[in-house]
């Protein structure tokens, strides 16, 4: 009997783990956010962000304590790219939330996601859904005469975010060598490096106030600590180009938070754009299938 003749049988719960991973990074955020944008009145933008991002690497730090581990300079500078964008787009994000429901600013920033899935397409159907996805944003942003247009200055900081996202993705991959953990930590702590002092200079002393101390705290453990450690875990296990589109189901996601926990309520036109976003996901996910 030869070594290879017969494959160990890997169970569904195993095959399913990363998109479970997924799945709780994407609910994890949009709560989180849901959460910080509650901040936004007391400490702006910039200071939510400032709080999300520090709080989150003080976290990471302490769980995974990355100095146990050996890192090269390779490794190093991987991490280093990888927090540089993960600290940008999370300040791009935030931005954008100052002027735009959260459902809506997510669709708009998967233009990142939806430029790494066409990057990987080779299948027609892959091409069908960015197709979808690109209709859904055509439909948000600014160029209609109607009441409801968005404001062209969160859709600019929006679509920001989104190529700082799609490169996070492609960064994301490059420190797959390392343990997760330890890309976690690192990576937080570099985009810690970048957003604080950009809090700190808009907002000052405010930041050290306790009771926003807690909130800020929360927020930063549900809206990124739990959401990254999870999706730096199914980064790895997940093709690019899957990944791409089946983060896609957030802007949905995002919509019913911001609309259970903010109150933001979104026009038919605006749903339908979050409804193709979505039916391009599930579409990649078929052709994916009928591949494997």
């Amino acid at each position: 009997m030869t070594s290879h003749s017969h494959s160990v049988p890997v169970s569904p719960l195993t095959r399913a783990l990363p998109y479970l991973a997924l799945l709780g990074s994407i609910l994890s955020f949009c709560i989180g956010t849901s959460f910080a944008k509650q901040l936004f009145p007391q400490i702006g933008a910039e200071g939510t962000a400032a709080y999300r991002v520090g709080f989150s690497a003080l976290i990471v730090l302490v769980v995974f304590r990355p100095w146990r581990y050996p890192l090269s300079r390779a490794n190093l500078l991987a991490t280093m790219r990888y927090g540089a964008v993960l600290g940008l787009m999370n300040l791009s994000f935030y931005m954008a939330l100052r002027t735009i429901p959260l459902g809506l600013a997510i669709a708009i920033e998967f233009i990142g996601p939806l430029t790494v899935s066409l990057i990987h397409a080779r299948r027609a159907m892959h091409f069908v859904a960015v197709g979808l996805a690109a209709a859904g944003l055509a439909l948000l942003l600014p160029i209609h005469a109607a009441h409801q247009t968005l404001d062209p200055v969160g859709v600019g900081y929006a679509l920001g975010a989104g190529v700082f996202w799609g490169l996070y993705i492609v960064f994301g991959k490059q420190t797959k060598a390392m343990p997760g953990g330890q890309a976690v930590a690192l990576g937080m702590t570099m985009a810690a490096l970048i957003v604080v002092p950009i809090g700190i200079h808009a907002e000052g002393a405010l930041l050290l106030s306790p009771s926003l101390i807690v909130v800020g705290l929360a927020a930063a453990f549900l809206s990124s600590s739990i959401p990254y450690s999870l999706e730096i875990f199914a980064l790895k296990a997940i093709p690019a180009n899957r990944f791409g589109v089946l983060v896609s189901i957030e802007p949905a996601v995002g919509a019913l938070a911001g609309g259970l926990l903010l109150g933001e309520r979104l026009s038919s036109q605006q749903w339908l754009a979050i409804v193709l976003v979505v039916a391009a996901s599930v579409a990649a996910v078929l052709a994916n299938e009928r591949k494997s």
